[in-house]
């Protein structure tokens, strides 16, 4: 149980790391990532991390409590499988936008 605990303790490491490391660039909701400090973009709370979900990469601000939540950890595992961690697009979550949506009103 630890060393699952220290895995998952890791790759949500690295999703946060990935998450503050953006440059400033425009992403399709017209939103900006602030380039001169190395920090999440600016529209993001303290607390938060967006994710983009579905094939119009529609973005979400998500809170970093649903990281404890199973069936999230699951859609981190398919995202890092299909399109890894290391890349210098956001957080994609590999699933159905309305399927995403179903879940997320369960964990509100």
């Amino acid at each position: 149980m630890t060393i699952k605990r220290s895995s998952q303790a890791t790759s949500i490491k690295q999703i946060l790391k990935r998450c503050s490391s953006l440059g400033k660039k425009k992403n399709v909701n017209g939103c900006y990532y602030n380039q001169e400090d190395d920090s999440f973009p600016q529209d993001v709370p303290k607390g938060h991390f967006p994710v983009y979900v579905g094939p119009n990469r529609s973005r979400y601000i998500v809170p970093i409590s649903w990281l404890e939540y199973s069936e999230f950890q699951t859609l981190l595992r398919l995202a890092e499988e299909e399109f890894g961690f290391d890349h210098n697009m956001g957080l994609i979550i590999p699933c159905d936008e309305m399927f995403f949506r179903s879940l997320i009103t369960m964990f509100r």
